[in-house]
């Protein structure tokens, strides 16, 4: 591990500490009387099975809001917020992991990572003002994305990359462009493991750069996006501390004791879900469409002639 990769850990670390004392903090003032705060093994399930398989990776977020909409556990509204804050600590636990054994160039791994957290912050900002129905629709979005790539995993329609440890000029530009939008959509629930694994490869990296890369982008932006969730209260508390305390198991059992595993039937499973769940929100959209344009004809019809 060089010295880039030891500043960046450190600053992790810290990011992380910040990141739970706030969300102690305002869980502590935001505290309702005969309100259950721990989770349910269900949701300790959850956050342990979909992490297991995300270190593995197939990713976390589209399992985990599939499986949110077919129990009926979380609002459609507040999926979002509760896979940014209830996976971040996993996540971390998994960039600490890989940028500690993998090499990538200091500039490029610091670049991408930089550049995704600032489109989270910005991403989250506006996630806040978002209506029920804008919501479900990019949920929707974001699911048929994260089907299609899962079908191009399955189909091995994936880029197979180069040697290159870093970007330099104009490819380290256009990382960096890309990151950032990744960093953004990631607020509205699409992963950004398969978008950025495809993005580096594509660019000439070597595949194995891209799991420092994306863990660590994700370990920096979801903290930060994560406590703007947390802050307006945008998110299922149960459900995200089930995410946070079941997956982190799960993400040192896939590290250190399978690391290896034949996932190709469970990744064509979680596609068919994932297909699924994103039907379901899109109809679901386009219900709550007809009693909008409902309201919004009625006062023309009341109106005099």
């Amino acid at each position: 591990m060089n010295f880039g990769a030891g500043i960046l850990l450190s600053l992790l670390v810290a990011l992380t500490l910040a990141y739970v004392a706030r969300w102690y903090w305002i869980e502590r003032r935001r505290r309702v009387p005969g309100r259950t705060r721990l989770p349910d093994l269900g949701a300790l399930a959850i956050g342990c099975v979909t992490n297991f398989f995300d270190t593995l990776g197939i990713g976390s977020f589209a399992p985990t809001a599939a499986i949110f909409r077919l129990q009926r556990r979380v609002a459609d509204e507040q999926i979002p917020g509760t896979l940014n804050v209830g996976h971040a600590l996993p996540t971390i636990v998994q960039a600490l992991i890989f940028i500690a054994v993998v090499s990538v160039n200091v500039v490029t791994l610091v670049g991408m990572i930089a550049a995704a957290v600032l489109g989270a912050w910005l991403g989250s900002a506006a996630m806040a003002r978002l209506s029920t129905r804008a919501i479900r629709l990019g949920m929707g979005g974001a699911l048929l994305v994260a089907a299609a790539l899962l079908l191009a995993k399955n189909l091995d329609w994936m880029p197979g990359g180069g040697a290159a440890l870093g970007l330099t000029g104009v490819r380290l530009a256009l990382a960096l462009a890309v990151n950032f939008l990744l960093g953004a959509l990631m607020m509205l629930g699409v992963g950004l493991y398969a978008p950025c694994l495809i993005l580096v490869s594509l660019l000439g990296m070597d595949p194995r750069a891209a799991f420092p890369i994306m863990m660590g982008a994700c370990a920096f932006l979801m903290p930060v996006g994560g406590a703007r969730f947390v802050a307006n209260g945008r998110y299922h508390l149960r459900s995200a501390l089930g995410l946070a305390l079941g997956g982190i198991p799960g993400v040192l059992l896939a590290a250190y004791v399978v690391r290896e595993l034949s996932v190709v039937a469970l990744r064509w499973l979680v596609l068919a879900v994932v297909l699924y769940t994103a039907l379901q929100m899109l109809l679901a959209a386009r219900r709550d469409r007809a009693p909008n344009a409902a309201a919004a004809v009625a006062p023309e019809t009341d109106s005099p002639a």
